[in-house]
């Protein structure tokens, strides 16, 4: 198979652009945490993340967020391309400070939990879900 010079530089230019993507992706996630905290300190602790070891399908997987004394809790999945799943603000009736629902994953990566208390302060977690079948178009 003989490749023209044009063909083997658009070659070469779509495998730098794909060896790249994962570190943008990782930037996002990096980007929506920064705006969230205010580029503040986060303590392991404090907030639970319940996320399963293993996704069979990536398109519904159940994650579970529990952070008493919490404002408010951002969802991230790092490894998708829209890393922001979910933020929930809980008022002062509110009578728990947990939500549940279903993520979609792009393939195996971390899901990020980030919960911001009453008195300011910032709690993270995380947990490393394995996707055996992508649920964003893998």
């Amino acid at each position: 198979m003989d490749f023209t010079r044009r063909e083997t530089l658009a070659l070469g230019a779509g495998a730098a652009a794909l060896t790249v993507l994962p570190f943008r992706v990782l930037a996002a996630a990096d980007e929506a945490i920064a705006a969230f905290t205010g580029g503040a300190d986060m303590a392991e602790g404090g907030i639970e993340l319940t996320a399963p070891e293993i996704a069979e399908n990536g398109n519904t997987v159940p994650i579970g967020v529990s952070a008493p004394g919490a404002v408010s809790i951002l969802l991230l999945a790092a490894g998708n391309p829209t890393p922001g799943v979910a933020q929930f603000n809980f008022g002062e009736l509110a009578a728990t400070q947990a939500a549940s629902t279903r993520i979609r994953l792009a393939g195996t990566q971390d899901v990020v939990a980030i919960a911001k208390m009453a008195d300011g302060s910032f709690a993270k977690a995380s947990s490393t879900v394995k996707v055996t079948i992508g649920g964003c178009g893998g």
